[in-house]
């Protein structure tokens, strides 16, 4: 358990905040023939329980990345419109009416492919793309003339000129699809520079999230959350990342209001709900702890005993029986119970609404 509750101040909250009964009982002692307040019964269940935390998020796309033509030169003839999806080998802009097209690498491209050129893993990387594209079988680090015959056939189904060779400039490699957030050049302009000529991210619709310094222990990668969207839609999804380092608050004018916060990731299960909500934001409850298959009992049953600690006022028929319990994890209305001679479908005494 990432948290350890203290039950006593739990149990009298949560008993004070639904409203609920807080009287002393001893176990075994007589019950009296009226009870303080009217009463009714509840069941006792068997389920699974989950505490939360809440933080707030925005909507956005996962990824930074910036697009730079390596070209010798040349005009912009043509560049695209911020929100464009691109994908792999679609034109990303041009360059002398020559599309520059989209290729999928972790890292850029830094010289010309051509027979000849030593092996490395960017020579992987176009061969990836040209396998991936139908070109080539299969892809290793090193450019064979097996290599060659792929890029002439890549280049004829793009309507290049012919020649086995992929100049520097003619492809850019970013991580994935991406979409474009803004354009910086302005067509008829040189290319080249080393100046982005666009930014983008991802197509990966995801949540950042801002968690308070010290609430970062009821957090971690992997917790399953729920994502309440604008239009009040709950989402699934969980948290792919929490930064170890914490962001430092800007100075305000009130620097006491200020707080440190620490910058995490949520991915959504499904990342099309959150097509079209850039930058929307939105409320994460992330689950903090979870017991399944426990007793439950409305908290509302729980009286504290003389002695300390909890019980409850067991019904059968006439009788009714003054049981001690153990509260384990709260979770809304219920808490679980352990200890006792309790059964699922028993009824317990809950003050009557």
């Amino acid at each position: 358990m990432r948290r350890r509750t203290l039950i006593a101040a739990t149990a009298t909250a949560a008993v004070a905040a639904t409203g609920g009964w807080l009287t002393w009982r001893l176990p075994g002692a007589p019950v009296p023939a009226a009870a303080e307040v009217p009463t009714t019964t509840a069941k006792v269940t068997r389920t699974d329980l989950s505490t939360s935390s809440q933080v707030s998020g925005a909507l956005g796309y996962l990824g930074d990345y910036s697009v730079v033509s390596q070209g010798a030169g040349g005009t912009l003839t043509a560049l695209p419109e911020p929100g464009k999806v691109i994908g792999r080998n679609e034109p990303v802009y041009e360059v002398d009416n020559r599309p520059v097209r989209l290729f999928y690498a972790g890292r850029p491209a830094f010289r010309p492919f051509e027979a000849g050129m030593t092996s490395g893993l960017d020579v992987r990387a176009l061969e990836e793309n040209l396998a991936a594209l139908g070109h080539l079988a299969s892809a290793d680090n090193r450019f064979t003339a097996a290599t060659a015959t792929a890029i002439r056939r890549w280049q004829r189904a793009t309507g290049q000129a012919v020649t086995g060779r992929v100049e520097l400039g003619a492809v850019t490699f970013q991580p994935g699809p991406i979409r474009v957030t803004a354009v910086a050049a302005k067509l008829g302009t040189p290319a080249g520079g080393g100046e982005p000529l666009l930014t983008a991210t991802s197509t990966t619709a995801v949540v950042t999230i801002t968690v308070p310094a010290g609430q970062t222990y009821l957090v971690r990668a992997g917790d399953r959350v729920t994502v309440t969207l604008p239009d009040r839609r709950k989402v699934p999804g969980k948290v792919a990342y929490l930064s170890p380092v914490a962001d430092q608050p800007q100075q305000q004018q009130d620097p006491g209001r200020s707080q440190v916060t620490v910058p995490g990731i949520v991915t959504l299960d499904d990342p099309q709900v959150g097509a079209g909500l850039d930058r929307a934001p939105v409320q994460v409850s992330i689950t903090d702890e979870t017991v399944t298959g426990v007793l439950a009992v409305p908290v509302t049953a729980l009286v504290a005993l003389a002695g300390g600690g909890y019980g409850v006022y067991k019904r059968s028929g006439a009788t009714r029986t003054l049981v001690a319990v153990t509260p384990g994890l709260f979770s809304a209305t219920l808490v679980e119970v352990r200890g006792g001679d309790l059964r699922e479908g028993d009824d317990v005494e809950v003050p009557s609404s």
